[in-house]
């Protein structure tokens, strides 16, 4: 089993998956940084946040390996994932603000997944 943090938006583009997925930054640099887990903020509060060099190194091992991005762009890494891992199960995990983005998205990937 191999697990990935997904964000999944329904665009032909991935900036909206993006703008959805910024606030896991801000959460994980307040965890480690001593702050405690903050309530995940929306993606606008995460953009008006300033972000210095340090922040996002403290970061960047998990906002790096989140799959995110359009059901297409995420299926396909998914599945460049499987096939290095020989993984025969996946654990997706999707944190968003909204719960109604998080349902989108655990739905986009699993309609393109089966396709």
């Amino acid at each position: 089993m191999v697990s990935a943090d997904v964000v999944v938006a329904d665009t032909d583009t991935d900036e909206t998956a993006r703008r959805l997925a910024a606030p896991y930054g801000v959460w994980v640099r307040s965890i480690r940084s001593g702050d405690g887990a903050i309530p995940f903020p929306r993606p606008e509060q995460a953009a008006a946040l300033p972000w210095t060099d340090e922040d996002r190194e403290l970061v960047a091992d998990r906002v790096d390996t989140q799959f995110v991005g359009s059901p297409g762009t995420v299926v396909e890494r998914l599945r460049v994932l499987r096939n290095v891992t020989a993984a025969d199960e996946r654990l997706i995990t999707t944190i968003t603000h909204a719960h109604s983005d998080r349902v989108s998205s655990y739905e986009l990937l699993a309609k393109e997944w089966g396709n």
